[in-house]
């Protein structure tokens, strides 16, 4: 593929650590060569935030349309003019009105073709409600956005050596049990199966799944889900061809290190995948919303109100997160060739 990539980037919290990460990212040399960045902010936003972190030798190109975007550098589209207050640490009406004001214009650039693909620095979920964003997180108004709201968009996590995917999100702990169904696991199954092939390259996905209860319910024990609902959905996933195995007790898989063994792993609940993902990547692992026709990662860190503007922030999650993003479409680019004329077999002739 000969064009470069072109990353749309939305900013976050403009209070937290999203500007920080984003002009980090971007100071590493090099950046230019892998992909055309685009960040959905204002110059005085941006300028704001160099300066509160002591940093000269940078600058974005400044555009007010896609098209005038240069190659060569990292580009800003000037969304807006006016004066911010900037309240770094806080959380404020303003943080989440100006991070809906960029999400929402990096997706409309990633829905009509003039990004490929979409990089989210954090938000805050409580500040950004709206009568325009009344969703509990990226992934939900992602799905509303680019699938109908039919709730395709699975949030995976991913590492160097740990994929992990959620049956359900961001829901209360309360609300698990009864949230999950064999028909959703099996949805859940399917869509992270499709996206190992397709995003990942991976021809044969073995995928570990895991129980709700501890122990896995022992046997119904401590609860009936891990064998009346799970259980079905892993042997319905067979039948159809997915390599799903399971259900496992969540402590001992990821303490005795069996995570190593599969390629990816599908969670019940948020917490339940993400802490040890967390404790096992936290540094460079990513978020990508898998399912959908359209690419989106983000880093796996919050807005770190308590580090804001300290210049103490990694980037290292963010770049990965382009980094991911841009390998992510070019798989799928590759997938689509692959698929796209299949090879005809042909009649061996016999004299």
């Amino acid at each position: 593929m000969s064009e470069k990539i072109r990353v749309g980037i939305s900013q976050g919290d403009i209070n937290g650590v999203g500007l920080e990460v984003i002009i980090k990212t971007f100071l590493e040399p090099g950046m230019e060569e892998i992909c055309t960045p685009i960040l959905f902010s204002s110059q005085k936003t941006a300028s704001y935030h160099r300066k509160a972190l002591g940093i000269e030798d940078f600058s974005f190109n400044i555009i007010r349309e896609i098209d005038q975007a240069n190659p060569k550098k990292p580009n800003l589209v000037n969304l807006y003019e006016e004066e911010v207050t900037f309240e770094l640490g806080k959380s404020t009406p303003a943080g989440g009105k100006y991070a809906l004001i960029s999400f929402e214009a990096a997706c409309n650039a990633l829905a009509a073709g003039k990004i490929d693909v979409l990089v989210t620095a954090p938000i805050n979920k409580h500040n950004i409600q709206s009568p325009e964003f009344n969703f509990k997180g990226h992934t939900e108004y992602l799905d509303q956005k680019f699938a109908g709201g039919n709730d395709d968009a699975l949030m995976l996590m991913l590492s160097d050596n740990l994929k992990v995917g959620l049956v359900t999100g961001h829901i209360p702990v309360e609300q698990v049990a009864a949230s999950i169904s064999t028909e959703k696991i099996l949805k859940r199954l399917s869509t992270l199966n499709q996206s190992l092939i397709r995003d990942f390259g991976i021809r044969k996905p073995r995928i570990a799944v895991l129980g709700l209860n501890p122990h896995a319910g022992d046997n119904g024990t401590i609860g009936s889900q891990d064998t009346q609902i799970i259980l079905p959905a892993i042997e319905k996933a067979k039948q159809a061809g997915i390599m799903a195995f399971g259900p496992y007790p969540a402590d001992g898989f990821f303490g005795n290190s069996s995570y190593l063994k599969f390629d990816a792993v599908l969670a019940m609940y948020h917490d339940q995948g993400l802490i040890p993902f967390k404790t096992i990547a936290f540094h460079n692992g990513i978020n990508y919303t898998a399912g959908l026709p359209v690419i989106r990662t983000s880093p796996d860190h919050g807005t770190a109100y308590d580090i804001a503007g300290k210049n103490q922030a990694s980037e290292e999650s963010f770049r990965q997160a382009i980094y991911t993003a841009v390998d992510l479409f070019r798989k799928r680019a590759e997938y689509a060739v692959l698929t796209a004329h299949p090879l005809k077999s042909t009649p061996i002739r016999r004299e």
